[in-house]
């Protein structure tokens, strides 16, 4: 073991290898931080310059962007309201509210310690209990997916508590924008309306970019000489803005939403995304002071940064464990290892320990890396808050279409970012919230396609989603979190009334 080790740790530490893996975390935060760039298309672009790489050199860059890509979106999801990554969404909740307050500097700080956490408690994670996590992984199927997707939508009642009719008719509405396009299973286009450009449906990051960054834009354009009021307040920035006292009384929520990352991350195919979701929903409904999310609740900052994070480890345990990606990401990965002749799976731990302590040892590496380089660069990113915004407004604007023209090369991405920055526009001015519109866009095609392939596999009986032991669990905890949700409303109207 020792033997293993070190031999792993003296490859990792050659100038060489110790560069690429910073090189690699720096590329993954400036992708992370432009809105449209994503941690997929940073490794898609570098996985051509491994292939001539060395074993461990390949793996050094690409891990490296892996873990700067995850992190680098919480800052323009606090600065510009804008998820920099799609698994940065409910870190838009409660940062930009902070940094509208004036706490910036704290709302980053917040996210960038969390982002390092739960990276950290995840990789442990990976190292000590992975072949135990991938076999519980294992067990989930269409019936269990489905009934994980249904918990995760009655999030949709949770993010609605001030307004339950609208908040529902928000996320009814995601779902059915997320509809657009070919249908699961069988993929026959629907709600196309005969446009050719709308049978792939709009794109996930698209629609984030015209919602949270467009709309803002346009509201900006319409206050007009008043365009200064509900935008960020600069701040003063020393350390990381938070005080030890503030961090230690987040421990709960840190390994909560640890425990939510690493276990949606097993999850083939799922993401951080939902794991920040989830992770932020079950941090509001415990939560002594559930009415200030959303308002600059600095919990909820944590809760998304360390979740979405923690699914970093997590995705790599069935990748590593049984050769089954766990993203779009450890796809890429998978495909890097495969073209260097290494098989992922279990005699991976057998048959090459020394790769499998270097593959650890780099993960911690580029995460201590990401908490370095996003540290130097608060004052940095503050800064950002003194340029004029009749210089800011013009080159957001330019970074939101050039991300979207990016996503795939199509005009109808621009397009898609306005139609759906004027959605954004009018759902403000008529108090509809974002979240709903969001959950119910990134969670409904999942929890369709995984209810058809239910459907096909019991020949369209239900009954197996109540004799799966994991499936029943989630539908009781779906109607236990509905009834939990009105009985708090209730109760909120009811003392509001006296």
């Amino acid at each position: 073991m020792w033997t293993e080790f070190s031999i792993a740790a003296t490859a990792l530490f050659t100038p060489m290898h110790f560069l690429l893996v910073l090189f690699g975390v720096a590329i993954g935060l400036v992708f992370g931080v432009i809105p449209g760039l994503s941690t997929t298309m940073a490794i898609s672009l570098c996985l051509p310059l491994t292939f001539s790489m060395e074993t461990e050199s390949g793996l050094a860059l690409l891990l490296g962007i892996y873990i700067g890509g995850i992190s680098g979106g919480l800052v323009s999801a606090i600065l510009l309201n804008v998820p920099g990554t799609a698994a940065s969404v409910a870190t838009t909740f409660d940062g930009y509210p902070m940094a509208c307050q004036g706490k910036a500097d704290k709302a980053l700080g917040y996210g960038i310690v969390a982002s390092f956490t739960g990276g950290l408690i995840s990789i442990v994670a990976l190292i000590f209990i992975s072949p135990g996590l991938a076999k519980i992984a294992i067990k989930f199927g269409s019936y269990e997916y489905f009934s994980l997707m249904l918990f995760a939508l009655t999030m949709i009642i949770t993010m609605s508590s001030k307004n339950i009719l609208r908040g529902t008719m928000s996320g009814v509405l995601g779902m059915l924008f997320a509809m657009v396009g070919g249908a699961p299973i069988d993929g026959l286009p629907r709600l196309t309306g005969g446009f050719r450009q709308l049978n792939g449906g709009f794109n996930l990051v698209a629609v984030l970019i015209g919602v949270f960054a467009v709309s803002e834009l346009f509201q900006l354009a319409y206050r007009g000489e008043n365009a200064q009021q509900g935008t960020i307040i600069r701040c003063k920035v020393k350390g990381f803005g938070i005080t030890m006292k503030e961090w230690v009384s987040q421990t709960v929520n840190v390994l909560r939403s640890s425990a939510i990352g690493i276990l949606i991350g097993i999850l083939p195919g799922i993401g951080g995304a939902l794991a920040s979701i989830l992770s932020y929903d079950l941090a509001k409904k415990t939560s002594a002071h559930a009415e200030s999310f959303g308002t600059g609740c600095p919990d909820g900052v944590v809760a998304s940064e360390t979740a979405n994070n923690a699914s970093i480890g997590g995705a790599m345990i069935p990748l590593l464990s049984l050769g089954i990606p766990g993203d779009a990401v450890t796809a890429l990965l998978l495909g890097a290892m495969t073209m260097q002749g290494i098989a992922p799976g279990p005699l991976l731990f057998s048959n090459k320990p020394d790769l499998m302590y270097y593959i650890f040892l780099t993960l911690l590496v580029a995460n201590c890396a990401m908490l370095f380089l996003e540290f130097f660069s608060i004052k940095g990113f503050v800064k950002l808050l003194k340029i004029p915004q009749k210089i800011l407004i013009p080159s957001i604007s330019l970074l939101c279409i050039l991300g979207a023209y990016g996503l795939s090369h199509r005009v109808f991405d621009i397009m898609t970012i306005f139609v759906f920055g004027i959605l954004g526009y009018f759902m403000k001015k008529w108090d509809f919230s974002f979240p709903p519109f969001i959950i119910g866009y990134i969670i409904g095609p999942y929890a369709e396609l995984y209810f058809r392939r239910s459907l096909m596999y019991s020949d369209n009986s239900l009954v197996p989603f109540f004799t799966s032991p994991i499936s029943c669990c989630f539908i009781i905890a779906s109607c236990a979190s509905v009834v939990f949700s009105f009985w708090q409303a209730t109760k909120k109207r009811h003392t509001e009334s006296f």
